[in-house]
């Protein structure tokens, strides 16, 4: 029996004890209501039984109260006394039973006829005179004594006094504490027995308990070997039941804190990683600072521009780091021609450009318009970046029977095919350098990609006919 102490001292009980506690205590009432039911209704057939021979006795003899015969005269019995012991020859009584006859006017000591029976004189009812004349007193025809020797029932019929004769009664005494004893030692019987079941009961139901909550014990195993380092550890689903149900949602709860920690290892990783350089910078700049106000100016100047990479560096790493949010997109019903021209028209102040606006799809679908408008500056931001001035650059969308597609191409030098996958992850701006130097940190592509996905879509990148880049959001759609 496992048992532990809580926090504020009293002991603590496991699920495997107390599942086991709670079934003996249903069983053991279960158990003993069908004991005691069982000997009830024992009991009560036994009074049946005696109630009913009582009343069969009792009949017959009133019956040959009229229509016997005496055997020596071959008439009607001339005395009680007579008529009383030639019916006690004839009848057969049960082993508990007693037939008896009584002589004599009530007030007085009866007189006594019986046959010649083995029944123990200690209970014998024709030994005790004191219950014999309470019988033949009473004025019932039916009763029950309750005597030292135990209890008695009876039924009597008086027969009135013939000429010259004393009256009669026939008395049928049953004694019934045999028979009830019977009962008892089956009610004995089925506890004795109830108590092996309950036994056996204990033994199958801590194996029984055990292996239910096993997986409940797995969880509780796996939940304390979790650490912030291994998040792997997942728990086997058997069946299709509530446990396997638990183990499920347990694992799907592993996998959310291991996305989550992973996302912070690399929220930190790449903060430390991309932080550094600036910081390191701006130090060297403070430390070198002169009191030439000229020097002060461009050192201030030069700190500044740190600084404010900095923090776009950090606003962009905490975008990403929202990206794993259920609510990173709030899909709602947009027009995509009137998106398409919104955007065409904010990324016009982005840079000398040729911008066209290629083409619109006009139809209705769920997205996040802001996220969406963030991919698509950044698109063309992008774009800007690695073309010239007066270079042409193509906003549009288009949409068929599964998804849409809004994209942004430009005539720039291009991407090459080994760069094509690394220009999507953090930090990485490919091995080759297009069109002219930039500042960034590496992240405005991964953050398109991070919005493409949140919509359940993706971003690609293709190439433009006649050179240049164009990179493509795809979203499926209901339609």
């Amino acid at each position: 029996m496992t048992v532990s102490r809580s926090p504020v001292g009293f002991p603590r009980i496991s699920a495997r004890v107390r599942i086991l506690l709670w079934l003996l205590v249903v069983m053991a009432v279960a158990l003993g209501a069908v004991a005691v039911t069982v000997r009830s209704i024992l009991q009560r057939d036994v009074d049946h039984r005696i109630s009913k021979l009582l009343t069969q006795e009792t009949g017959e003899f009133a019956n040959f109260v009229p229509q016997g015969v005496d055997p020596d005269t071959g008439g009607r019995f001339e005395t009680a006394d007579r008529l009383l012991r030639i019916y006690l020859q004839r009848q057969y009584a049960d082993p508990d039973e007693e037939l008896l006859g009584l002589t004599g006017p009530a007030g007085k000591e009866p007189g006594v006829i019986r046959q010649r029976r083995d029944l123990p004189r200690d209970i014998a009812l024709w030994k005790d005179k004191d219950s014999l004349t309470r019988i033949r007193d009473s004025q019932d025809s039916f009763g029950t004594l309750q005597r030292p020797q135990g209890e008695l029932r009876w039924a009597k019929v008086e027969i009135g006094p013939s000429a010259g004769g004393q009256p009669g009664a026939f008395v049928v005494a049953f004694h019934p504490e045999r028979e009830r004893a019977v009962a008892d030692k089956t009610f004995w019987m089925l506890l004795a027995l109830s108590g092996i079941a309950l036994l056996m009961t204990t033994g199958i139901g801590w194996a029984v308990a055990g292996r239910i909550l096993a997986p409940v014990r797995l969880v509780r195993t796996t939940a304390a070997e979790l650490t912030e380092q291994d998040l792997t550890r997942r728990i086997p689903v058997e069946g299709r039941d509530d446990i396997a149900a638990l183990a499920e949602t347990f694992n799907a709860m592993l996998d959310r804190l291991e996305r989550a920690f992973a996302a912070q290892r690399v929220f930190v990783d790449d903060a430390g990683h991309e932080l550094r350089t600036p910081i390191t910078i701006v130090r060297g700049h403070l430390e070198l600072m002169g009191d030439d106000p000229a020097d002060r100016e461009e050192t201030v100047r030069l700190v500044t521009d740190e600084l404010d990479r900095m923090s776009r560096i950090v606003e962009d790493l905490l975008l990403l780091a929202g990206a794993e949010r259920p609510d990173f997109v709030r899909p709602e019903p947009v027009q995509l021609a009137e998106l398409t021209a919104d955007v065409f028209v904010k990324v016009r102040t982005l840079g000398e450009r040729e911008w066209v606006l290629d083409g619109v799809a006009d139809r209705e679908v769920r997205l996040d318009p802001q996220r969406m408008t963030q991919a698509m500056v950044q698109l063309a931001q992008n774009a800007v970046q690695h073309t010239v001035p007066g270079q042409r650059i193509r906003i549009g969308s288009r949409a068929d029977a599964g998804h849409v597609e809004l994209y942004v191409a430009d005539h720039g030098p291009g991407i090459p095919p080994e760069d094509a996958e690394v220009i999507f992850e953090r930090f990485r701006r490919g091995t080759s350098r297009r069109g002219t130097r930039t500042s960034g940190a590496g992240l405005g592509l991964a953050i398109v990609r991070a919005i493409a996905e949140g919509h359940h879509g993706g971003v690609e990148l293709r190439r433009t006919e006649g050179g240049g880049a164009t990179f493509v959001l795809t979203l499926e759609t209901d339609s």
